[in-house]
Order: structure tokens, then C-alpha cells, then sequence
């Protein structure tokens, strides 16, 4: 058996305590749960926001900038956090966050709430993933999947309760407090992290592809503002249109190019080569298309059209949450089950085209029970197709490519989340003006009413039954004509899904379907492009799902090691707290473990008298023999770890041997033994 040369470097997260950690812990939670908020909160606050400030036309971009900036930031912030340290770059992130929720609360105009909003996207963006790379960095990696599972489930209540809290915001207080609430949160959070945050620099220094950023950004935004200004602002053959549609095309083949060169590339081109990717790719930008599409226009309806108030419209819009966690979840449990997924997003799309459809069906007279059935078959469709191209995308990538690929499918999936509100909102904005127009040519309005009360929410409901009726069938028009054309989507998305392939599934992946991945991934954690932190992500998932227990002492007995389990955790023990000085005491490792030092000295003195330690005036401290015996204790660890990853094929890999050798290191030094500690006291 090769021995692993273990001396006092190991690497790993710096070790904190359970009540720092968890304090920690709930502060970054805390900025997740602001930041996923906001992506949700305004649906229902957007008719009283246009109704106050106008710009009706623009209201998509007030979730579409948020989404934009989001999606920017997140290719940038892991690479800052690695050259700058993630505790800097998660207190920036809350600042800007904080910037633009101040801001955007005061805002006086549609065009400054758009701007302002872009602000708060760009510090949500660094939130989410700089609060993923700290949990890495203070959780040991054993009970890392149990964070990552809350994790997940803090996107989960953000889609439940957002739309929720907006309109208790907007029928209570004002729609202003949507974004002042964040304020008193956000410098909680920010004091939090001042004081506890450990200051962890990576040490690589990684190259940021700034041009690529740049172009993707750039494109991203003219085809945005292309889908939002044309036919609306500007005619589609306009120059302006054509111009900007064309300079958009332009950046994204310059784009291309650049990511063909970039040394780290923000989406390595070579991953479209894959066929299972590219199909998984293009499945997440529909799923978000249709997800936040139809999340952000259905209040509009529920309150313009069946005068719902805004809390009353959150609260109606669960049954299609709850059609989507359902079917995401469930889907989750057979793929573990069955190592089967194809026919999810199949399903998935049939439900989403049908859903669509039957909300274009909807209007004025549209029961309760009926719109909530319509609701969840949205809401199935969804969640079977939302977390199978993450799952497939991990499955099969190389180790090398991981990172990006996995990182690569959530850019998509938020891009389509951009995408799919502007889409909407431009079909919205394009046709209500004509609709409400005619409508008030055949149905005049009661003399001395301003034919601008239309417009707004207010307005629509405090006009007389008889005039107000044909203003609502415009609204109607309006929404029926905005599902309709947007249903295709979901055939769009069976044709895609008809081209995935079915191909059998690692046991890491198997573990994800059910474990942090089936709820985080569905709800669009960001990921960091990092292939070691992912593979952190995947082990520790299947740590947490392991029956049994911790497997310390069967992997101990497997090794054929001299030693008693309990032997074997107090040599890492005393590894782990000699690192500085050379040695340890007892009393040392009873104030770390809580546990009695009489408890220790039984076990410490026969390793002493088996030659592994010696002892001087009550300092332990290895011989070269107990050396040796560290080194294969984390050997004996590392082919535990290699068990559980040997469908990844990735053996000779070079990096992907030395992630297995840190992650086998952090199981062993983070304290992975810690069973046997207890079984000491208890005895």
C-alpha cells in the first residue's frame, strides 16, 4: 500500500467553533434569504409600482436588470473573492446590495428603479456565491451536506414567500418597504461578517476573463433590450432595432471568439461539443424562461383581472410553488431511485406547453379552484425538468470541466430568466395599449374620468362596474394573447428534451438528485466554476446521505492498521492540534473536545508504549513511526473517498488525485473521527 507523507501542512478550512460557526452560518442564510427574495418579491408589488410610478412599458426591466446584473456578477465574484479573499468580497457584496435596496426604495422614477435594481442584482449575485464559497470555508466537509441541504431550501421559501411578503408590503405599508426591509437585515448580516468572517485568501491566483464578461454582458443586454423595445418603443424594422439587434449578434460571435483563447474562460466553448450539454444547457434556459416569465405576469392578472389584492394574489400563486416543489422533489427521489431522468423533462415539457395554454384560457369569470388547477400544472412542468440538467451536466463531465459546466448551466438558467420576463413583458407592453384603446373607442369612459386611469391598478377598480368590465376584458385580451404566445416554449422544450440522452449515472449524481442538488440546484444557487468545490459539493452530499453512521472504524478495520478505532482518533487528534508547536497536552484536547483529559490518557499512553508518541512532562508528540501511521490513516481515507468515486473513471488525472487527497485530508483532519472521541467518554 503506497503511504501518503502526512506532515504538519495539511490544508483546510480554518477551525472555528460550533457556536461561531453556526452564528456564521445563520448570517450568511440571512443574505441568501435577502438576495433570492428580491429576485421574487416585486411580482406582486410591479401593478401598485407602475400605478405609482408610471412606465407601465418598462416594468419587466425592473425584474430583468436585477436578473442581468445577477448573472454578471456571478461569473465575477468567486474570482475576486480567490484574488481579494471571500470575506472581502462578501461584505462588498452586501453593500452594494444594501446601495441599491436603499435606493430603490427612494426611487421616483421607473428609470431609477431599474438602475437601482441593477445595483441591488449585482450585490445579490456576490452574496449568493461568495456565501456558498464561506460555508466551505468554515463547514468541515463532513457536515457539509446537511448546510448545502438548508442551503437549497433558503431558494425553496424565497419562491414560496416573496411574491407573499411583496404583497403584504404594498397592502400594508408601501411597496417601498420591499426593498427597505433589507436595510435593517443587510447591516446585521454585514456586522456579523465583519467580526466573525475568517480572512481566507486562496492560493492561486486565478485569471479573470474580463474581455469575455464584457462581450457576454454587453449581448446579453442588446438582445434583452431588443426583445423589450421592439415593437413597443420602437417599430421591429426601425433602424434602432436593426442596429442594435445586428451589434448584439456581433458581440456574441465576438464572444466566441474570445472564450476560444480566455485561459479561463467564463463558458469554455469546447463544452458545446457535448451534445449532452448542449441539450442540458438549452433545457435550463427554457425552464427559467417559463419559470420567472409566468412568476412576475401572473399578479398582474390576479390583481387587474379578478381584483385580488396584492397579499391575496402571493397567496394564490402557491399552488404553482407547491406543483413545483412537489414534482421537483419527487423527481429527485425516482432518479436517485432508478438512475433514470429522461422522461422527466419530457413530461415536464408537455405539462409546461399545457400549462401555458390553459392560462391563455384564462379571464374574468375563471373560477378559484380552476386558475389554482391551471397553476399546478404549470408548477409540475417545471419542476420535473428543473434540476435534470444540472444532474445530467455533473454526470458527464470530466473532473477538469465540472466547475464550468456546472457553473455554465446556472448562467443559462438565469439568463433565461431574464430573457423570459423581457419576453413576456414585450409581448404585454405590445399589446394592451391597442386593446385598452379599443376598448375605450366602443366603451367611452363616464364623463370627467381621465381615460389615464387605465392604466393603474387603482384606477381599473375604482371605475363604475359598467365601465370598468370592457377594461378589464382588455387586460384579459392582453394575458391570454401573452401565454398563447409564449406556450410554444414548452414544445420547444419536449423537442429539446426528445435529443437528451439517457446514460447511466454516477453514484455521486444518484446522491445529488436527492440530497443538496435536488432542492439548491432547482432553486439556482449559484455555482462557482470551481471542479474541486464541486466535488466537495458531491461528497459531501454522499456523506450526509450515508447510512450507517460515520464509517471511521470500518475503513480503520479495512486498513489492517495496529490500532483500536479509538487509538486511530486520538493520533489525528494530536496531529491536528500539533501543528503549531509540535505537540499537544491532554488538557489541550479537552478544552477542544469538551471531554474530560482523563478520559485521553489510557489511550495516549499505549500509543506512547506501542511507539507511536512519546511524552515529556505531559506533551505528546509523534515519533516517526506514529508519522507513518498518520500518513496511512489519511491513505486508508483516501481510497474510502476513491470507492465512492470510482465511476468518475478520472484515476490518472492529475488534479482530479490531488482533489481526492484534500478531500481525504479535510475527513481526517476536520475531526471525521470524532465518534470515537465520544465513545471514549461514554465508556
Amino acid at each position: 500500500m503506497a503511504v501518503v507523507e502526512a506532515t504538519p501542512t495539511s490544508s483546510g478550512p480554518p477551525e472555528v467553533s460550533r457556536r461561531k460557526r453556526n452564528t456564521i452560518v445563520a448570517a450568511i442564510m440571512l443574505g441568501m434569504l435577502l438576495a433570492a427574495l428580491d429576485q421574487t418579491i416585486v411580482s406582486t408589488a410591479l401593478p401598485t409600482i407602475v400605478g405609482d410610478l408610471g412606465g407601465g412599458n418598462h416594468l419587466s426591466w425592473v425584474v430583468t436588470s436585477y436578473l442581468l446584473a445577477e448573472t454578471i456578477m456571478t461569473a465575477l465574484i468567486g474570482k475576486f473573492g480567490d484574488l481579494f479573499g471571500r470575506k472581502k468580497a462578501f461584505m462588498i457584496s452586501v453593500v452594494l446590495f444594501l446601495i441599491g435596496s436603499f435606493f430603490s426604495g427612494m426611487a421616483n422614477s421607473m428609470t431609477w428603479l431599474i438602475i437601482f435594481r441593477a445595483v441591488q442584482g449585482l450585490g445579490a449575485g456576490g452574496l449568493m456565491v461568495t456565501a456558498s464559497a464561506v460555508i466551505a470555508d468554515v463547514v468541515p466537509l463532513r457536515e457539509r451536506g446537511k448546510y448545502q441541504g438548508v442551503m437549497g431550501s433558503v431558494f425553496g421559501v424565497s419562491t414560496v414567500v416573496g411574491p407573499l411578503l411583496g404583497g403584504l408590503f404594498v397592502d400594508h405599508l408601501s411597496w417601498r418597504w420591499g426593498f427597505y426591509i433589507n436595510i435593517p437585515l443587510g447591516i446585521i448580516v454585514l456586522a456579523i461578517a465583519a467580526v466573525a468572517l475568517p480572512a481566507i485568501k486562496s492560493v492561486g491566483k486565478p485569471k479573470i476573463d474580463y474581455l469575455g464578461i464584457i462581450l457576454i454582458a454587453l449581448a446579453a443586454t442588446g438582445l434583452t433590450l431588443v426583445t423589450s423595445w421592439g415593437g413597443s418603443q420602437y417599430a421591429w424594422g426601425s433602424p434602432t432595432i436593426i442596429v442594435m439587434a445586428v451589434g448584439s449578434l456581433v458581440l456574441l460571435g465576438l464572444f466566441i471568439v474570445v472564450e476560444r483563447r480566455a485561459a479561463e474562460p467564463v463558458i469554455p466553448m469546447r463544452l458545446f461539443s457535448s451534445g449532452v450539454f448542449s441539450v442540458a444547457a438549452a433545457l435550463s434556459f427554457i425552464v427559467g424562461f417559463a419559470m420567472l416569465g409566468g412568476i412576475t405576469f401572473l399578479p398582474t392578472y390576479l390583481q387587474y383581472v379578478q381584483g385580488s389584492t396584492a397579499t391575496g394574489s402571493g397567496l394564490r400563486m402557491l399552488p404553482l410553488v407547491v406543483g413545483l416543489l412537489a414534482t421537483a422533489m419527487a423527481s429527485g427521489v425516482v432518479i436517485s431511485k432508478t438512475g433514470h431522468y429522461r422522461i422527466f423533462p419530457i413530461a415536464g415539457s408537455v405539462l409546461l406547453a399545457g400549462g401555458l395554454f390553459l392560462l391563455s384560457t384564462m379571464d374574468a369569470h375563471t373560477s378559484f379552484w380552476t386558475t389554482s388547477g391551471y397553476m399546478i400544472v404549470l408548477g409540475l412542468g417545471i419542476g420535473c425538468c428543473m434540476q435534470v440538467p444540472t444532474i445530467v451536466v455533473q454526470n458527464t463531465s470530466h473532473y477538469a470541466d465540472l466547475g464550468v459546466a456546472t457553473s455554465a448551466v446556472s448562467f443559462m438558467r438565469t439568463m433565461g430568466s431574464s430573457f423570459g420576463v423581457a419576453a413576456f413583458g414585450t409581448i404585454y407592453a405590445n399589446n394592451l395599449p391597442n386593446h385598452l384603446a379599443t376598448a375605450l373607442a366602443q366603451h367611452p369612459l363616464p364623463a370627467g374620468i381621465d381615460p389615464r386611469v387605465v392604466s393603474t391598478l387603482q384606477g381599473v377598480h375604482a371605475l363604475p362596474a359598467a365601465a370598468k368590465a370592457p377594461i378589464v376584458d382588455a387586460y384579459v385580451d392582453t394575458l391570454q394573447t401573452m401565454f398563447l404566445v409564449a406556450a410554444p416554449i414548452g414544445l420547444i422544450s419536449l423537442i429539446v428534451a426528445l435529443f437528451l440522452k439517457e446514460v447511466p449515472l454516477r453514484d455521486t449524481s444518484r446522491a445529488s438528485a436527492t440530497g443538496n442538488s435536488g432542492v439548491s440546484e432547482s432553486f439556482a444557487v449559484p455555482d462557482t466554476g470551481d471542479s474541486h468545490r464541486e466535488l466537495e459539493k458531491l461528497m459531501a452530499t454522499v456523506w450526509n446521505k450515508r447510512k450507517g453512521g460515520d464509517p471511521g472504524a470500518e475503513i480503520l478495520a479495512r486498513s489492517g492498521l495496529p490500532i483500536t478505532h479509538a487509538q486511530g482518533w486520538m493520533i489525528v487528534q494530536i496531529f491536528r492540534h500539533s501543528k503549531d508547536d509540535g505537540d499537544a497536552t491532554m488538557a489541550e484536547l479537552a478544552e477542544k473536545t469538551k471531554i474530560p483529559a482523563g478520559i485521553f490518557e489510557p489511550t495516549a499512553q499505549h500509543l506512547v508504549f506501542a511507539g507511536y508518541l512519546t511524552e515529556l512532562h505531559g506533551r505528546y508528540t509523534f515519533t516517526p513511526s506514529g508519522t507513518e501511521l498518520f500518513g496511512r490513516i489519511v491513505e486508508s481515507w483516501r481510497n474510502w473517498v476513491l470507492e465512492n468515486l470510482s465511476d468518475w473513471g478520472a484515476s490518472d488525472d492529475i488534479d482530479f488525485a490531488a482533489a481526492v487527497d484534500e478531500i481525504a485530508d479535510r475527513l481526517v483532519s476536520n475531526g471525521v473521527e470524532l465518534s470515537a472521541g465520544r465513545h471514549m467518554a461514554s465508556a
